[in-house]
C-alpha cells in the first residue's frame, strides 16, 4: 500500500482484516506509525509491516508484486511509478485506487506496457469509512490483470443485500477511473438537490433540524428515494449533537472548497467531459457552480453588501394540509433531480465509451453501485438495472444508450414533473437557492421539446455570422451545419 492516509490506511486495515499481508509505504513516518498502532489495537499487527524505500518494499512482496496506490491526483503517481521502475518485473500489477484523471491512467498504462507491467485504474467510492469497512470499487484495465486481482478485491468490497460483491470489471483502458469520475459528478448533482431541499425545509418552512431528520428518514424508508445513502446520512447529520447538546450542523460554514484547493478534481473533469462530448448535464453543472460560488465566502459577503441584501430568502406559509402536500412534492422533486443526475452521468459514460472503445460493462456499473458507494439508491438501481440487462429486449437502448429513450425513465420523469414544477415555482417566489432543482426542471422541459427558443437564436447566428440554418419541414437528421442562409442585411 503506497499512500497510507485516510483512504489508503483504511484499505490497508481492511485487507489485513481479510488475511492479506500488507507492506506499507508513505513519505510520512508518522502516518505509517499511526496506522500500525491502529492495526495493533485491532489485533492486525502481524499483517502490517512498514518499509523505507522502494527496494526494501519490493523485496517484501511475492511475485507478481501488487501495488495499491492511494495518492493525490496528478504528478505524484508518475513520481511513484518512475521510482519503482527499476524493481518491476513482467506481470507486476499497479492498482491505482486514487481519484486519478483517466487520461493519466491511460498514459501510465502505455508507459508500462513495454515492461509487461499492468496498470489498473480503480475508482473507490464510499469515503474513508467505506475504505475501512468495504468500499464500492470499479477497476478498469487489461482482462488478464483484472482476472488476477478480482478475487482479492471481491474479498474486501462492499456487499449488496444478496451478498454480491460491489466490484466488477468495468472496461479496458481508463474506464475504471472514468466511471468513478462520473460517479462523483452524479454525486454532486444529488448532493446539491438534497442540500437545497434541506434549506427549503429549514429556512422557507421553518422546520427544526430534528423535524427535517424525521422527514429524511421518511424519504429514505419508502418510495422513490428508498435506500438512498445521501438521504440516510442527511437524516443522521440533522440529528447529530455535540457534547453541549447543540446541533453540529448549526456550526458548519456554508462553503465547499475541495474544487478550489486542488484536493478534488473529479467534479471539474466530469463537467469538462460533458461539454467536450456535447451531453446536456445541467443538474451536474449547476451543482458544480454553486460549489465554486460557495468556496469564497468573503467574496459573497462583499457582493451581499453591494446588493444590500436584496435576495433574502422568505418564508413559505402553508396550512398543515398544504405543508404535507408540499413536502411530498419536495420529495418527488428531489427524486427527479437525483434520477436526472444518474441519466446525465450515464449518458456521458456512454458517449465516452463509444469514443474510446472501452467495452464498458454497463450491468457491472449497476452492480458496483448497489452498496458501499455515495450514490447508492435502491429505488434508482431497481429502475435502471433492468434497462441495462442484456436479457431485456423490451426496452433496448441500442444502438444509442440515451436513457431518455427508455419508457420506464420517461414514465418516472413525467410522474415527478408537476411536483418539481410546483416546488420550483413556489421557491422562486421565496428567493430560495435551488440551482440543481431548477436546472433539472429545465432539463426535462427542453430535452423532449421540439419548439425551443433556439429557433430565434439560430436566426441571429445566421444574421451576423452566416452560420446557416435548417428549414422547417426538412428531416431532423444529425446535428450538422444547415444548408440555408438568408441575407438579412447586405454587408
Amino acid at each position: 500500500m503506497i499512500g497510507c492516509g485516510s483512504m489508503g490506511g483504511g484499505m490497508a486495515l481492511l485487507f489485513a482484516e481479510h488475511g492479506v499481508t500488507v507492506s506499507l509505504e508513505d513519505p510520512s513516518e508518522e502516518t505509517v506509525q499511526s496506522l500500525i498502532e491502529t492495526g495493533k489495537k485491532a489485533g492486525l499487527e502481524s499483517k502490517l509491516a512498514k518499509h523505507q524505500g522502494y527496494e526494501e518494499l519490493c523485496k517484501s512482496l511475492d511475485s507478481p508484486k501488487v501495488f495499491v496506490l492511494s495518492l493525490p491526483h496528478g504528478t505524484v503517481g508518475d513520481t511513484v511509478v518512475d521510482g519503482l521502475k527499476p524493481y518491476l518485473e513482467k506481470g507486476d500489477i499497479f492498482i491505482d485506487a486514487s481519484n486519478e484523471n483517466w487520461q493519466n491512467t491511460q498514459r501510465r498504462q502505455g508507459k508500462l506496457v513495454a515492461q509487461g507491467v499492468y496498470y489498473v485504474g480503480m475508482g473507490v467510492s464510499g469515503g474513508y469509512q467505506a475504505a475501512r469497512r468495504g468500499p464500492s470499487m470499479c477497476p478498469g484495465g487489461e482482462d488478464k490483470a483484472l482476472d488476477i486481482v478480482l478475487p482479492l478485491l471481491q474479498k474486501v468490497a462492499a456487499k449488496a443485500e444478496d451478498g454480491t460483491s460491489c466490484v466488477a470489471k468495468i472496461g479496458t483502458g481508463g474506464a475504471g477511473h472514468y466511471v468513478k469520475m462520473i460517479h462523483n459528478g452524479i454525486e454532486h448533482g444529488m448532493m446539491s438537490a438534497i442540500s437545497e431541499a434541506w434549506q427549503i425545509m429549514a429556512m422557507c418552512l421553518g422546520m427544526g433540524y430534528d423535524a427535517i431528520s424525521d422527514e429524511f428518514d421518511r424519504w429514505n424508508s419508502e418510495g422513490e428515494l428508498k435506500g438512498t445513502f445521501l438521504i440516510s446520512i442527511g437524516a443522521q447529520i440533522c440529528r447529530q449533537r455535540e457534547e453541549h447538546h447543540k446541533h453540529v450542523l448549526a456550526t458548519v460554514q456554508d462553503k465547499v472548497v475541495q474544487d478550489i484547493d486542488g484536493s478534488e478534481g473529479t467534479g471539474i473533469w466530469s463537467n469538462t467531459e460533458a461539454i467536450r462530448l456535447h451531453i446536456p448535464s445541467p443538474t451536474l453543472s449547476t451543482a458544480h457552480f454553486i460549489r465554486l460560488a460557495s468556496a469564497d465566502r468573503a467574496q459573497r459577503i462583499h457582493v451581499k453588501d453591494t446588493f444590500k441584501e436584496h435576495f433574502k430568502t422568505d418564508q413559505i406559509t402553508h396550512s398543515a394540509e398544504q405543508r404535507t402536500a408540499f413536502l411530498e412534492d419536495l420529495r418527488l422533486a428531489v427524486y427527479e433531480a437525483c434520477l436526472a443526475s444518474y441519466i446525465q452521468g450515464m449518458n456521458i459514460i456512454d458517449a465516452a465509451n463509444r469514443e474510446n472503445k472501452w467495452s464498458i460493462d454497463f450491468p457491472n456499473i449497476m452492480q458496483i453501485w448497489r452498496a458501499g458507494c455515495i450514490i447508492q439508491s435502491l429505488a434508482i438501481h431497481a429502475l435502471l438495472a433492468p434497462i441495462y440487462d442484456p436479457k431485456n429486449k423490451s426496452d433496448a437502448l441500442s444502438p444509442n444508450r440515451n436513457l431518455l429513450y427508455s419508457h420506464p425513465i420517461a414514465n418516472e420523469l413525467t410522474k415527478g414533473f408537476d411536483p418539481l414544477r410546483r416546488v420550483v415555482a413556489r421557491c422562486v417566489e421565496a428567493n430560495a437557492v435551488i440551482p440543481s432543482l431548477s436546472a433539472t426542471l429545465e432539463f426535462v422541459k427542453y430535452s423532449g421539446n421540439t419548439v425551443l427558443p433556439t429557433q430565434f437564436y439560430e436566426a441571429e447566428l445566421d444574421y451576423f455570422g452566416k452560420h446557416m440554418f435548417d428549414v422547417k419541414g426538412e428531416p431532423a437528421g444529425k446535428p450538422v451545419t444547415g444548408k440555408h442562409h438568408f441575407e438579412w442585411k447586405p454587408a
